[in-house]
């Protein structure tokens, strides 16, 4: 194998296909990122066996051939090499090494027979469509912070993407829900074409992490393939492909609260730089914020018998009877962190059932929020 590829185009192909690959693994092949040099250009695939990306880069092809080398340690080489540089990739078989070459500098690699290296046999995907970057992206962000992280519940482990027909919407809507058992994150939008009947999906923490560094170019068209087992992703030269979670997502529906009549508007940038005012001196096992309600005012108070007290005093819109409850203090912000307006809405009911909060501009995400014991 023979091949000449400028250094920018390699960095960035490998920028997405080492993170895939553990740093610690037991099958010596799982730290190697396979390089195949055809008529297509040059090929780039890494995987942990759940997980697979395959990416093509633009390159001068002198000789065929493919072979496998330490993924982090030629992401490294490359990363540090001189911008504008021509990289050079030249394997020797019968001595098992890959010479890179790049000026003056000139490494050489141990690899590993690329009949070793796994394939992640993706199968026959039963729907795919199509979508902006930017709109998938929008899915990703809004929910993936309430991803739980608990392994005991893996079926919590995920994105659950599904297909659904709320009432009084005339179009079936793509969504997206996360829980971790103490706030709920959901966003929607309109179903793509293609995506009728999708089966419900759980995508793992991990590749939804991945997923999200692809979507960087917003105007990207986005190519989304799924069967009951596996999610395939493709935007422009790179293919990801993975395997989903074998689980059932809970009735997640039974939580969002329908009766919740105490409404406060608060600004949502005073709201948070408050929360995290106060939450200064909280512990860092509870993170509890309490939050007092009265006509007009709310009254945001942390006590910790370790470190002291705070209280910060806010205006809000809120006429309701008087109401103390408390929450943690980081998931208030990361709900905050992802509203769109300038004003929060939170329905709450009393002190011990769940809050939901929405976004002023009324937006096709929403949010569950349980409350804790202050």
């Amino acid at each position: 194998m023979k091949v000449t590829v400028e250094r920018a185009e390699l960095l960035k192909s490998l920028s997405h296909v080492h993170r895939v690959v553990e740093r610690r693994n037991t099958i010596p092949i799982l730290a190697n990122v396979l390089i195949r040099a055809g008529k297509s250009g040059l090929e780039l695939k890494a995987t942990d066996l759940d997980l697979e990306v395959v990416e093509s880069v633009p390159a001068e092809i002198g000789q065929d051939g493919a072979t496998t080398v330490p993924a982090h340690v030629l992401y490294d080489i490359v990363r540090k090499l001189p911008e504008g540089a021509q990289v050079q990739l030249e394997e020797t078989g019968d001595r098992g090494t890959l010479a890179v070459r790049a000026s003056r500098a000139r490494f050489t690699l141990q690899t590993l027979p690329e009949g070793d290296f796994p394939d992640l046999a993706a199968g026959e995907f039963t729907h795919s469509f199509k979508l902006k970057a930017a709109e998938f992206r929008r899915l990703v962000d809004k929910t993936q912070f309430a991803i739980s992280t608990e392994e005991t519940r893996y079926y919590l482990n995920g994105i659950y993407l599904h297909v659904t027909e709320p009432a009084g919407k005339a179009k079936p809507t793509l969504r997206a829900v996360a829980t971790d058992g103490h706030r709920l994150a959901q966003a929607e939008l309109e179903a793509p074409d293609g995506a009728a009947g999708l089966p419900g999906v759980i995508v793992p923490r991990k590749t939804v992490a991945e997923i999200q560094k692809l979507l960087e170019d917003k105007d990207a068209e986005v190519t989304v393939s799924l069967s009951p087992s596996k999610i395939r992703v493709a935007v422009g030269q790179v293919v990801l492909t993975s395997k989903l979670i074998d689980g059932t997502f809970p009735d997640y529906g039974r939580v969002i609260p329908q009766g919740n009549d105490k409404i406060l508007m608060v600004d949502k940038g005073d709201f948070a730089a408050a929360v995290d005012r106060v939450s200064t001196v909280s512990s860092e096992r509870g993170r509890a914020v309490k939050l007092s309600l009265a006509e007009g005012k709310l009254t945001l108070s942390v006590t910790n018998p370790d470190s002291g007290s705070a209280t910060e005093e806010l205006e809000v819109d809120y006429s309701a009877e008087p109401l103390d409850i408390g929450f943690n203090s980081r998931y208030l912000l990361d709900i905050a962190a992802q509203l769109e307006g300038d004003t929060a809405e939170l329905k709450l009911a009393d002190p011990g059932s769940p809050t939901l909060v929405r976004d002023s501009t009324k937006s096709d995400a929403l949010y569950v929020l349980m409350p804790m014991r202050v």
